[in-house]
C-alpha cells in the first residue's frame, strides 16, 4: 500500500514543470458591453458598502466590458460615483474600477476608488488601456 501511494505521488508530480509567472493581465482589453440596470444594481450595492453615507451614492459616467482571464469570465466596470462626506457636505466625484465575476454569483471586487487626482489618473489610464476610456470632463 505504501509503495502504491509513493508511486501515485511520483506519477502525479511527473507532469509538473516550473514556468515563469504570467504578468498581471490587468491591461488586457475588454469587449464593451451595455451598462444594464442589473449590472448597475450590483455595482452600486458593492460601492455603497464602502461609503460613509451609502444612501447618497450616485453613479456618474460608467462604462463596462467583459473578458475572460485564465478561463474565468469577468466584467470590468470603470466610472465615477458621488456621495456625501461624513460631515454631510458633498464628497465630490470618486473614480473607481470594479470587477464582477458572473460565474461566482456576481461577486463584486472594488479594485480602486478615490477622489484624489492621483487615483483619478490611475483609474483613467487603467480603464483607457482596457478599452473603457472615462473622463470626468463629460
Amino acid at each position: 500500500m505504501r509503495k502504491t501511494v509513493q508511486l501515485l505521488l511520483v506519477a502525479s508530480l511527473y507532469g509538473c514543470v516550473a514556468t515563469t509567472p504570467r504578468p498581471y493581465a490587468g491591461d488586457q482589453r475588454v469587449d464593451p458591453i451595455p451598462f444594464s440596470l442589473a449590472l448597475e444594481e450590483v455595482v452600486i450595492t458593492g460601492i455603497r458598502q464602502r461609503l460613509p453615507d451609502p444612501a447618497s451614492a450616485r453613479l456618474g459616467r460608467t462604462l463596462a466590458g467583459e473578458r475572460t482571464l485564465n478561463g474565468r469570465k469577468e466584467i470590468v466596470v470603470c466610472g465615477f460615483v458621488s456621495g456625501k462626506a461624513p460631515s454631510g457636505s458633498s464628497g465630490g466625484d470618486q473614480a473607481f474600477i470594479a470587477r464582477i465575476y458572473p460565474d461566482s454569483a456576481s461577486s463584486f471586487e472594488l479594485a480602486a476608488m478615490g477622489g484624489a487626482s492621483e487615483t483619478k489618473r490611475l483609474v483613467d489610464s487603467t480603464c483607457s488601456a482596457a478599452g473603457l476610456p472615462i473622463s470626468d470632463s463629460t
